[in-house]
């Protein structure tokens, strides 16, 4: 049982194939290692043993009748609570939501489902994922799986957590300033947020938001680009999604790195302060990348600040469509004092602080793609710090800061929600005391399958996945 918990989604459903594994085994190891781990890291809030059982038995039935199999069959898979399951509360971690069930699956739950995955539950995340952290007053917190009482980052915490406690391989995750990468380094994992359209979007209301994404999060780098093949590919109920840029990212992501241009920023330009360990334990892996054939050049897009146009042109906006959901100042108490902050700040926002943040954001588009002209891939350390106590809103030299520094000022990873383009986080090592540190690899709009097939030649020379935290 130890052995198929730490399977990948690729062995798993290899050894499903070939007969080696039922999904009725899959199933049994996946619902014992949730029921002997989650109590400790709180990672899944919605599991129903018997259902996932009776699940896989269907899925073993498939395989007994000589049913075509897809690509997942009886991988186990979970769901962030932002996304639809139907049947199922999408509570967005808020006790006003508790009883919000919903009544279709989101798009993604449907092709994960059709490809013959292995529903298994659904995460945990702050209230309507705000934050870079998971904590809410519904549930409760996540700890992180390398460091119990330390964050696990968020808003999909719950997602990381579970992939690095073994609870399943594939999860959901979801991602509007790095919410999918966030947890993904903190975690020691592997997180995409995905080009724009790429992967349907039915997170918010709306849908013309380019700037949220569905991404996975695994354990390796195939094993995202399987579950990608999966995601990918447009469909009605999101208008901006768009044709898969290549045929099978499984496929696109094989080949090495030789005469790419690399370019490494220490902060991306923000001028933010980064752990100078974690910045050290990023720069390891330049070398690495040297020695694949690369060339590496340290080079920083200048686009000035963008994190006041991220918060008056995103961030704000954003929640400020929830606005109307709630009586949100009858709900202190029983939602974040730093949500409502947020419903407040819309209420103040204008449309002159939205038009500047919008033309903030072109120019950072003409910033970007002309830096890009030099270079084939941007990588950097996807956040200032390692993981940080759970009690902790953001990290120690954020005190005092206002709501949108202590958001945004830690992070490495929204300038990729304004650009629309793929970024993908990989695990580049450890702190001296045993927190992961996370690498993020970016490029050009529609170049999904370059930036996996970094992430891969990295993961090759630098293998992660056999590191297991202590639980």
């Amino acid at each position: 049982m130890t052995d198929i918990i730490w399977r990948s989604a690729t062995e798993l459903a290899g050894a499903v194939r070939s007969g080696e594994l039922s999904p009725d085994e899959i199933a049994a190891a996946a619902v014992d290692r949730v029921e002997q781990v989650n109590p400790t890291i709180n990672a899944v809030v919605a599991f129903d043993r018997d259902q996932v059982l009776r699940d896989a038995r269907a899925l073993t039935d498939a395989v007994s009748r000589g049913d075509e199999l897809g690509p997942l069959h009886g991988v186990p898979f979970t769901i962030k609570d932002l996304t639809t399951v139907a049947g199922l509360p999408t509570t967005f971690g808020m006790i006003p939501m508790k009883d919000n069930v919903a009544d279709t699956d989101a798009v993604v739950v449907a092709r994960l489902r059709a490809a013959g995955g292995l529903f298994l539950g659904k995460t945990n995340t702050p209230e309507s994922g705000y934050y870079g952290g998971t904590d809410n007053h519904l549930f409760g917190p996540t700890h992180n799986p390398w460091r119990h009482g330390h964050s696990a980052g968020g808003s999909s915490g719950g997602a990381a957590a579970a992939v690095a406690a073994g609870l399943g391989p594939l999860a959901e995750g979801s991602d509007g300033a790095g919410s999918v990468r966030i947890p993904a380094a903190l975690c020691g994992v592997v997180g995409l947020k995905p080009t724009t359209g790429v992967i349907p979007q039915t997170i918010l209301a709306g849908r013309y938001y380019n700037w949220a994404y569905h991404g996975p999060i695994t354990r390796t780098v195939a094993d995202n680009a399987l579950m990608l093949d999966v995601l990918a590919g447009p469909d009605h109920a999101d208008p901006l999604s768009i044709e898969r840029p290549v045929p099978s990212f499984t496929e696109a992501v094989r080949g090495d790195v030789r005469g790419l241009r690399v370019a490494f920023s220490p902060d991306l330009g923000l001028g933010r302060h980064v752990d100078p360990e974690v910045l050290a334990v990023c720069r390891e892996v330049l070398p690495v990348l040297e020695g694949l054939g690369a060339s590496v050049t340290e080079a920083t897009p200048g686009w000035g600040q963008p994190s006041e146009a991220m918060w008056h042109g995103i961030w704000v906006p954003g929640f400020a469509s929830e606005h109307d959901l709630l009586d949100w100042e009858s709900l202190r108490g029983q939602v974040d004092d730093q949500l409502i902050g947020l419903m407040r700040e819309g209420e103040q926002l204008t449309a002159v602080h939205v038009g500047r943040a919008d033309v903030f954001r072109g120019a950072m588009w003409d910033t970007w793609t002309r830096f890009m002209d030099d270079y084939d891939v941007l990588v950097s350390p996807t956040l200032c710090s390692a993981t940080f106590p759970l009690e902790r809103f953001a990290p120690e030299w954020l005190d005092g800061a206002s709501l949108r520094e202590q958001i945004l000022d830690w992070l490495l990873t929204y300038p990729y929600n304004m650009l629309n383009n793929p970024a993908v986080t990989v695990p580049a090592g450890f702190t001296g005391d045993g927190r992961p540190v996370g690498l993020q690899i970016a490029a050009r709009h529609r170049e999904d399958a370059l930036v996996l097939r970094v992430a891969a030649n990295i993961e090759g020379a630098r293998p992660w996945a056999d590191r297991r935290p202590s639980l």
